[in-house]
This record gives C-alpha cells, sequence and structure tokens, in this order.
C-alpha cells in the first residue's frame, strides 16, 4: 500500500518520521544533566580559588604522566581540601554520561573541593581528544596500566573516589551516577560533609 502526502500533510507526517530520531539524538540537555555541547565559564566559576585548587585548574584537561607516584603526591599536595576523583576512559559510554555533571558541580565546587581524573585503561591521545570536546576544568592522571585503578579498589567504569580533607580516601562509588543531583548530593556527603 503506498501513501502520499501533500501539502501541509507532508510536513506533519515529516514531523512524525523525525520525532523518534531527534528524540534518539538527545536533543535539548544530556543525559549527565549539563547542557549538550556546552560547558560552564570556568575562569568565572573558578576566580579567586585557593592556590592549590588554582594549581588543578590551571591544567585544565591536561592528561599528567606519572602514574601512582606522581597521583599520590597530588593527593598529598591538596592536604586541607576534600578531594572528588573521577576514575573514565574515552572509550566508557557510561563516563561519557557523566561528564556534563562533572562539568557543571567541578565549576559550582571547585573553590572548595579539588576535582582530578583518572585517565584509565585508555590511550592519551583518545583522552586528549575527547577532553577538547568535553572540558573540565582539572587534570586527568594518565593510568594505561591501571595501577591506580587498582589502589582505589576500583572495579569498573566510571567509578569516583572521595577523599577528607587529610588526604583519606573515605567513599568509593562503583558505577555511573544515574543523575547530577545524586553526584552532587555525595559530593555534599563526602567532600562538603553536608547532607
Amino acid at each position: 500500500m503506498e501513501v502520499k502526502f501533500s501539502g501541509r500533510n507532508s510536513a506533519i507526517a515529516l514531523a512524525f518520521l523525525l520525532l523518534p530520531a531527534l528524540v534518539a539524538c538527545g536533543c535539548g540537555s544530556s543525559a549527565g544533566g549539563g547542557e549538550s555541547g556546552g560547558h560552564p565559564d570556568y575562569d568565572q566559576a573558578l576566580a579567586g580559588a585557593p592556590a592549590a585548587l588554582a594549581a588543578l585548574h590551571r591544567q585544565t584537561n591536561e592528561v599528567l604522566p606519572g602514574g601512582i607516584d606522581a597521583y599520590e603526591k597530588r593527593i598529598e599536595s591538596l592536604r586541607g581540601y576534600p578531594i572528588v576523583v573521577n576514575i573514565w576512559a574515552s572509550w566508557c559510554n557510561p563516563c561519557r554520561y557523566e561528564f556534563p555533571a562533572l562539568q557543571d558541580l567541578s565549576a559550582r565546587y571547585g573553590k572548595r573541593v579539588a576535582f582530578l581524573g583518572v585517565d584509565s585503561e585508555d590511550d592519551t591521545d583518545a583522552a586528549e581528544t575527547f577532553l577538547e570536546e568535553e572540558p573540565v576544568p582539572y587534570p586527568s592522571y594518565s593510568d594505561p596500566d591501571k595501577e591506580i585503578f587498582g589502589s582505589l579498589g576500583a572495579r569498573g567504569f566510571p567509578d569516583t573516589a572521595f577523599y577528607d580533607s587529610e588526604g583519606e580516601l573515605i567513599n568509593l562509588k562503583q558505577g555511573q551516577y544515574a543523575d547530577q543531583a545524586a553526584l552532587e548530593e555525595d559530593i555534599r556527603r563526602y567532600a562538603l560533609k553536608a547532607g
């Protein structure tokens, strides 16, 4: 059976045919809670951050070498500030889902909380390309052999580690957050001690 449309009916039929495709593309806000294709103005949001946190912000999107030794030295250097560490990989779809929330929340809390990434079991070029598309105002440590991943007790991607201001690991959330509100709740609970 052949159906022919003309004029206004064609436009309506086309709209109904395209609707599922538009929904599948995720038009509007992204699943992680931020706006698709956008990120906060980090310079404005993080202006006036304390020196130790400003040093992180100067390393925006960098994938740093040095493995577990460099990572542990950075954790030690951030004593006095709670730390949120996102364990991710550029090939990991659930990790990508979380990035808009990390963008928003690191801009919102980055003057009081240190944010770091651990790019684990990934290709550095792929990670850097991804960070150009989805920038965050903090560096990630390259962890191709999953040394940092293992030291944290991580089991999958993404995982999120929370350190207290003394540099002690106090919580590891395994798996992705359902939404930005759930991640923010844990930042408030574990990093800011405000339920």
